[in-house]
């Protein structure tokens, strides 16, 4: 056999003299050599690149191996890019030439051999009694049908299809790699496993990645969308210093550019700030793309053994995007450039000895600054109105001078579902907010406080609800328990009764000897509830009941 016919996963014919035009397919082109793939590997960020170009990149130009110690070779192959190459081939102009005698025009192909054949070659082809069995298919069939699905061949076995799947090796292998290198493992179809292993690709696409995608989208969307706010927003605010400063002399005027300066560098420090999170989640978005669309490719186009091949490289990589802690909506919010604004009353100093009035105003509160106060934050009681108050600040810790912020506060039972208790924030426009909040439950709440949909310093909170204390407004008697000798039958004319189950003090009984004891008229308040003893009158010497009115 030829050096063309050992080596099947290697496409000459025509793939590497292609030159790349408009119209050459991107998939069959390797973006570091723009030629058409040789030998192509699949990385583990699922970008393919010529082996070669590979050998060529950190790690593997370091010491001639990857980060597993393989080099290149380690690295999955890209059947799918091959099949790219192949169709590329089939679609251009002029005629393939023969892939074993160079001189005639191809015109068949063989799909296990995966070499085009001139119609000499391939019945001489078919006469060989090791070729005669393998599938050799018409090239202008290949090019009426527009998809190419080749066989993929053992690297070990020459002309052997990896049918089998060793489980243990996690591997896909031919029949004859079966019968030797994996005879104790245990190797079934292709067919009857793929249906797993791409379900579980199929899983992280649909239920996690492709959701992803779509919130960058539209968080990228939104970048977009508040970059042109914000260029017009700084816009109708110069327009406004300018009208301002046209009625002033050469002092206004200077002031005028200043002002003009300082809006400036608010418009490039918002700018950049936008531009870096623009960059994030542009980044993150191709990431994601490229994940989703090598892997729903690789289920729509890849045959079984292609699928199994780059399986483990695939998982990795979507398991890898699927677990990445940068979220859209865990981002900062996106700046609508609301707080940039001019403030023609504010004294501004005195330029050239005259004085000037009117400030460029773009502090803006930073949630890790801003300061919550009130013991309302700490604990309150049932049906009693609680209160705190949100002290909104700058970077810098200063406190803001204006309102307008976005304020959420959130107040619900650390252990009864929805159980939550209704707030009220109001603006008092000089940078505070004051909460307010009338509890219904007793039990332990988690206080959200959020600034532009963050928490502030200390963020959730914990608010303890007590019960109420209500005071008693009965009779109260005092008892004699003492005077009983300490018996627990000892009884009192209401039905009350002491802390700890002693019952109150029944007439009749033995001289008080001075030291009074108390409990409640037994009525509608509990023990916990009644009023200290020293409100309470002693009993009289014989012992009987002495009842005082509140």
């Amino acid at each position: 056999m030829s050096e063309k016919e050992e080596n099947p996963g290697h496409i000459t014919s025509n793939s590497d003299k292609v030159q790349n035009g408009p119209n050459v397919n991107s998939r069959a082109v390797c973006n570091v050599c723009n030629r058409m793939f040789r030998d192509p590997k699949i990385l583990p960020c699922l970008h393919s690149f010529c082996s070669d170009c590979i050998a060529q990149l950190e790690p593997f130009s370091r010491d001639g191996a990857g980060t597993q110690g393989t080099g290149p070779a380690g690295l999955s192959t890209d059947h799918l890019a091959l099949d790219e190459v192949f169709l590329e081939t089939l679609v251009t102009d002029g005629p393939l030439p023969c892939d074993l005698c160079g001189e005639g025009a191809a015109e068949s192909r063989c799909e296990i051999c995966a070499i085009s054949l001139c119609e000499f070659c391939c019945q001489a082809h078919r006469r060989q009694k090791r070729t005669a069995s393998h599938s050799v298919q018409d090239l202008q069939e290949l090019k009426s049908r527009g998809r190419l699905c080749r066989p993929v061949l053992c690297s070990l076995h020459p002309g052997q299809e990896l049918r089998l799947f060793c489980q243990p090796c996690d591997l896909p292998v031919c029949l004859e790699c079966a019968a030797t290198l994996h005879r104790d493992h245990r190797c079934c179809p292709t067919r009857d496993i793929i249906d797993r292993h791409g379900d579980r690709i199929r899983e992280l696409v649909s239920v996690h990645l492709r959701p992803r995608l779509e919130r960058l989208e539209e968080s990228l969307q939104k970048v977009d969308e508040s970059q042109d706010v914000l260029t017009s927003r700084v816009e109708e605010v110069a327009q406004e210093v300018r009208a301002f400063a046209r009625g002033y002399a050469s002092a206004v005027e200077t002031h005028c550019l200043s002002l003009l300066h300082r809006l400036e560098e608010l418009h490039k420090q918002r700018r950049n700030q936008l531009h870096l999170e623009k960059a994030q989640l542009r980044q993150a978005l191709l990431d994601v793309r490229g994940g989703v669309e090598f892997a729903e490719r690789l289920l729509s186009c890849g045959s079984d053994a292609e699928i199994l091949s780059a399986k483990g490289v695939t998982l990795q990589r979507l398991s890898s995007l699927s677990e990445s802690s940068y979220d859209p909506q865990s981002a900062a919010a996106v700046d609508d450039a609301s707080n940039i604004c001019f403030l023609p009353s504010e004294p501004a100093g005195h330029v050239n000895g005259y004085p000037v009035v009117g400030i460029i105003h773009g502090k803006t509160a930073d949630p890790n600054k801003c300061t919550v106060e009130g013991e309302g934050l700490q604990q309150c009681s049932v049906g009693q109105s609680g209160h705190f108050t949100l002290v909104c600040r700058d970077s810098g810790g200063d406190q803001l001078t204006r309102g307008g912020e976005h304020v959420v506060v959130s107040i619900a039972h650390k252990e009864k579902r929805n159980c939550t208790i209704e707030t009220s924030v109001l603006d008092n426009s000089d940078g505070t907010y004051t909460v307010s909040y009338t509890p219904e439950e007793i039990g332990s709440y988690s206080v959200w406080v959020c600034v532009k949909t963050q928490h502030v310093k200390g963020s959730p909170f914990t608010l303890n609800i007590k019960r109420k204390l209500r005071r008693h407004s009965g009779t109260f008697h005092c008892c004699c328990f003492c005077s009983s000798g300490g018996s627990k039958e000892a009884r009192c004319g209401c039905p009350g009764s002491m802390p700890g189950g002693f019952k109150g003090c029944g007439h009749g009984h033995k001289g008080h000897p001075g030291k009074p004891h108390w409990s409640c008229c037994g009525s509608t308040v509990e023990k916990s509830e009644c009023l200290p003893e020293s409100i309470l009158t002693a009993v009289s010497g014989r012992g009987h009941l002495r009842t005082v009115e509140l």
